[in-house]
């Protein structure tokens, strides 16, 4: 069987399982956030009864991040639904933006967007805060009521977004009927080469099989280039698996792993204990391919849908309005990091918005120094426009008074996000241009899309 029919078939309690089979599967966590949360929870109430109780408190996560950071009152109203909610049922794991669990949420517009208007356990953006407070466990079926809950399948998981009546069910139930998905493999062999980055990895993956060429399969990434990249890289490339259509994306077990996974846990005081699944010899796979690392270059996704694949050295024509780093996909440590080696000592000549995945990472940005600069500092000199207010922000558009949000019709963006469809991140005769943050930062500094080797070292 391969890593996603190994997993099924455990939480099936089935000895073997194939693809096209649909089995009853148990969850072990459940998560939902601020724009999806309200729906789940009217479906759980309404089908299981009002003083209804969830199946088990200590595997549902609620996580608000989407629209957060916003004067719009609905908006707001959602966080204190699930407020409310958290406390009904006794939920330890509700990540609220406020400190008072009987107070209402209200984003305050005079202090605007940069500086920091959240309380003590707020988490940021659900998929980035799900690993970092310890809830990805290798071996694991999670479900969450967002599309690239995918991700964390980076951490041997099977991961996969469900809708709000799916949810609502789980919620109640903690199981789900699940068609097996058949998969895909991806070899990754090599090493990637200077000012390429994980995304750069699966934007070739997405450009080769075309924007539905994954849909309802699995993405299964092997080989030994694996071993060279970071859980951050993995789970850039495992959130980008429903880019492709994917019903989710997996990686194998390895040290890396188990070295992150089990420092979260015991840092969080979540769950330890798990056992991750190991791939069969005779696994079968519905298509399979090689990818080698070491002969990928900086990738562009053109307007749009993910699969339209360019170099970014042959886009050098395409001038921009904005350019942007952030969300789960690309407002990891790391990702600011990279954004800044090529943006160190230089200015942004365009509008570019920078928006932290987690407060954890505000901090990391805000006391890493290099020589007498904090990264922070860095970037600030270099004219990013910086928030302290982790979360989605303009990844999925949002209200109109969103951080970085595109509010003009022809505005073109180049960004590190997820998503290009029309109207994602604003306007819908907006343009998103989706690229790694090394790319995103040397086209912040050319005004039009630029290739990051321009601006590396020899």
């Amino acid at each position: 069987m391969t890593l996603t029919e190994k997993l099924l078939a455990r939480a099936a309690g089935k000895l073997k399982v194939e693809a096209g089979d649909n089995i009853w599967v148990k969850a072990d966590v459940l998560m939902t956030h601020d724009v999806c949360g309200p729906g789940t929870i009217g479906v759980f109430k309404r089908e299981f009864g009002k003083d209804a109780k969830v199946w088990d408190r200590r595997r549902v996560v609620i996580i608000p991040d989407h629209y957060i950071f916003t004067a719009d009152s609905k908006s707001n109203r959602n966080v204190d639904i699930l407020r409310d909610f958290a406390r009904e049922q006794e939920l330890p794991y509700f990540y609220d933006v406020i400190d008072d669990p009987s107070g209402h949420w209200v984003f305050d517009a005079g202090k605007g967007n940069l500086k920091r208007q959240y309380g003590a356990n707020y988490a940021g953006v659900c998929h980035a805060a799900l690993p970092a407070k310890g809830h990805t466990r290798p071996g694991e079926v999670l479900f969450g009521t967002d599309s690239h809950t995918c991700m964390a399948g980076a951490f041997n998981q099977f991961a996969t977004g469900i809708g709000n009546t799916d949810a609502g069910f789980v919620m109640g139930t903690g199981r789900l009927l699940i068609k097996v998905p058949e998969t895909m493999r991806f070899r990754l062999e090599g090493r990637l080469r200077p000012g390429v980055m994980a995304k750069d990895i699966i934007l070739h993956i997405i450009g080769e099989i075309g924007f539905d060429g994954a849909t309802y399969r699995a993405m299964q990434f092997e080989g030994s280039g694996i071993g060279t990249l970071s859980m951050d890289d993995r789970m850039t490339i495992a959130n980008m698996a429903i880019e492709a259509g994917g019903k989710n994306g997996i990686f194998p077990f390895d040290a890396r792993t188990a070295e992150y996974v089990e420092s979260r846990t015991r840092l969080n005081g979540t769950h330890a204990a798990y056992e991750p699944v190991e791939p069969d010899s005779d696994q079968r796979f519905v298509y399979d391919t090689v990818v080698d690392l070491g002969a990928l270059e900086p990738t562009v996704a053109c307007h749009p849908d993910p699969g339209q694949r360019q170099k970014a050295k042959d886009l050098a024509s395409v001038k921009l309005d904005r350019a942007y780093l952030g969300s789960c996909t690309g407002g990891k440590t790391s990702d600011f990091i990279e954004f800044a080696r090529v943006l160190q000592g230089r200015r942004v000549s365009i509008d570019t918005f920078g928006v932290p995945a987690t407060p954890d990472i505000v901090r990391d940005l805000q006391s890493t120094r290099w020589g007498a600069k904090t990264i922070w500092q860095i970037l600030e000199d270099a004219g990013v426009r910086l928030t302290e207010n982790a979360g989605c922000a303009a990844c999925l558009g949002g209200p109109v008074d969103t951080f970085g949000r595109m509010n003009q019709a022809g505005m073109k963006c180049i960004s590190a996000t997820n998503r290009n469809f029309p109207g994602r991140m604003g306007h819908k005769e907006s343009q998103v241009f989706l690229a790694s943050p090394a790319t995103v930062a040397a086209s912040a500094i050319a005004g039009r899309i630029a290739d990051p080797r321009e601006y590396l070292p020899n």
